[in-house]
Formats: C-alpha cells, structure tokens, sequence
C-alpha cells in the first residue's frame, strides 16, 4: 500500500485532464471563435484537436497515428512496472513523484486518442476507423509569439508556427516530471547508486562470512579425527 500513493497522483492527474478536455470540448468552440483570454494576450484558452504526440508533434506516415498509439499503450505499461520496481528499491521519493506524474500523462493523452474518435466523434477524416485514431483535446496557449519562419531557416522555414504550442493537463504533467528529473537528475540518481552501492557490498559480507576460515578447517579437521 505504501506504494500506492504514486499510482493515486497518477490517477489524480488523469482525473483533472480528462474533466478539463471533457470541459472544453462541451463548453468551448474551437479555434479563434472559442478563445477565452486569461491573463491578458499571453495565456489563453484555446480549443482545438491534434493526431499526433504532446505539443503537436505528429508521426508523418499513412499510419502514424496508429503507431503512436500503440506506442503509447506499451510506453503505459513499461512506465507503470518501472515505477513500482523503483518504489521497491527505495529510491529517491522525488523520482517516484516525476515517474507518477510522466504515468498519469502518458495515460490521459492515450485515452484520447483510443476513445475520442467514438465517443466524441473526432477522429481524422481519412482515419481507417475511429477506435485508436481519436485525437488529443489541447487548451492552453502560451502565446509568445506566433508567425512565419523565415525561407532561409533549414527544415522549418515557411511554416506558419507558434514559438509554444497549444497543449494539455497531460503534456504539461509529462514536461514537469521530465524537466524536473534532469534538474534533479543528480540528486535523485545519486541516492539509488548509492543504494545499490550499500546493497552490493551487504551481499559481499554476508558471502565472506559463509567462507570457512583456516581455524575454522582445523577445528573441524580435529574433531573428524
């Protein structure tokens, strides 16, 4: 049970993303129409959809939004085992938190991706099916900056972008467990290798301790004779 608490964070982060994507997809119109200020031009609420990954980012081939998703799927499983093998090992109680809050985005934006296509109807127009090809309610919008990039800048130039993307409960979950791992990386990271140094040697003095002595082997030698 001790390790459950991780896992209830977890829950509690899919919780508050799906009531919000839930929210805005029932109360908001999408796009420009919809668009509620909240902290004058800079943060906004802003409804709109996307196939791919968190901030937008998409896979592009015929089935991209199938692979992805699928992905996601076997990503939720090795987080969920890997974070209950670490809670095991007494790690650093700060990397469990991060773990719990990647697990809980990882899991909220799956869910819309499986499900939304059926139940809200959003899948991609060309999507083969709408099971597993719904696709990913975002809300938030730092806007910084939005515009054309440059001709001349290699890959991107052209393209009509925002300098930070639209995005979620659940992108943002993931991004603070990440940023705050690598800050933390060696604080966190440290303490298991420390551990696992400690748990080394314990094993190595418990095998010295088995290995018969010399005085040991006389003693014993004495007594058979």
């Amino acid at each position: 049970m001790k390790y459950f608490k991780y896992y209830l964070l977890a829950i509690a982060m899919i919780i508050l993303d799906q009531v919000v994507k839930l929210a805005v997809h029932f109360n908001m119109e999408m796009g420009v129409a919809g668009q509620i200020y909240l902290l004058g031009d800079v943060f906004k609420l802003h409804y709109l959809t996307n196939p791919g990954m968190a901030f937008g980012m998409q896979l592009g081939s015929e089935n991209g939004k199938l692979i992805l998703t699928v992905v996601r799927l076997i990503a939720m499983v090795v987080i969920a085992v890997y974070l209950y093998r670490l809670a095991k090992k007494e790690v650093h109680s700060g990397l469990l938190w991060c773990g719990a809050l990647i697990l809980g985005g990882a899991i909220g934006n799956l869910i819309d991706s499986v499900f939304y296509g059926v139940f809200l109807n959003n899948a991609p127009y060309d999507a083969p099916n709408p099971w597993f090809h719904g696709q990913v309610v975002d809300m938030f919008y730092i806007d910084i900056w939005e515009g054309r990039i440059p001709e001349w800048v290699p890959l991107f130039g052209g393209d009509y972008t925002a300098l930070w993307p639209v995005f979620n409960v659940a992108d943002a979950s993931i991004f603070v467990g990440v940023a705050i791992i690598i800050i933390f990386q060696k604080s966190f990271f440290k303490e298991a290798e420390h551990e696992e140094h400690d748990a080394t040697e314990d094993s190595q003095t418990s095998i010295v301790g088995q290995v018969p002595s010399d005085d040991d082997e006389a003693r014993n030698a004495q007594s058979v004779g």
